[in-house]
């Protein structure tokens, strides 16, 4: 239900993450909207959660990166406490209890829906952890996006997909993505070549977590924009 709230808070849009052979990536692009308005082209909606982990933010942006903030100071705090780090079922869990405590708030149109993947040491793999408002938790298998342009999103990522993925490769499966949310979602954001604002990409594998530099964001970004100028609604699938 839309209220006076929602339309004067920016929210924040749209968030993928993709599994490869041996740890996940989490993208997001730049957009903030307030109603009919662009409120930010840069805001960060991709986070360092701890060691091997990210957490990505939809919804109210203020209260997004207020819940990331308390998420990561927990995290820290039980690994000072109990000398080791919390398992990433025992991170998935936490922050859907935070996501329960927004309860409220939710009902009143300013909900907060993260997004959560990291790598799990006991199995060697990336995995994906998904909420509802009322801080329902879900894993997602393979790939999975939030936020107003995540249909499209996960549209192109059904369709980039397959086993074995190198990380490079998931990283511009993850591009090309965002680019084809922000194709038909006036609230994503696409690649912002004039002003050099690109997508946060970070990559998270047995060696932690690591942002792209924007360097090696734009490289990719350049690569998928050459492309598209050939043919302008992306890679296409083989068919069998």
């Amino acid at each position: 239900m839309a209220t006076a709230a929602t339309g004067e808070s920016p929210h924040a849009t749209t968030i993928v993450a993709i599994t490869f052979d041996g740890g996940v990536v989490m993208a997001g692009d730049r957009r903030a909207t307030m109603g009919n308005l662009i409120a930010s082209r840069d805001i960060e909606k991709v986070f360092h959660a701890d060691e091997f982990s990210a957490v990505g933010i939809a919804g109210a942006a203020g209260l997004a990166v207020e819940m990331v903030r308390l998420f990561q100071v927990e995290l820290e705090h039980y690994e000072k406490l109990e000398g080791t780090t919390l398992s990433l079922e025992g991170k998935a869990n936490r922050l859907a209890t935070m996501i329960r405590g927004n309860l409220g708030l939710a009902m009143q149109g300013l909900a907060v829906v993260p997004l959560f993947a990291g790598y799990d040491p006991e199995s060697e793999q990336g995995r994906i952890f998904s909420y509802d408002v009322t801080g329902g938790r879900y894993e997602e298998t393979r790939y999975h996006s939030v936020g107003s342009g995540s249909l499209f999103a996960r549209g192109a990522l059904k369709k980039l997909f397959r086993d074995g993925l190198s990380a490079e490769d998931a990283v511009t499966c993850s591009v090309q993505a965002l680019y084809d949310a922000a194709d038909d979602d006036s609230a994503t954001g696409g690649p912002d070549l004039t002003r050099r604002i690109f997508p946060v990409v970070a990559v998270v594998g047995a060696e932690g977590y690591r942002r792209l530099a924007d360097d090696e964001v734009g490289a990719v970004v350049e690569t998928v924009l050459a492309g598209r100028m050939a043919r302008p609604g992306g890679p296409g699938a083989p068919l069998t």
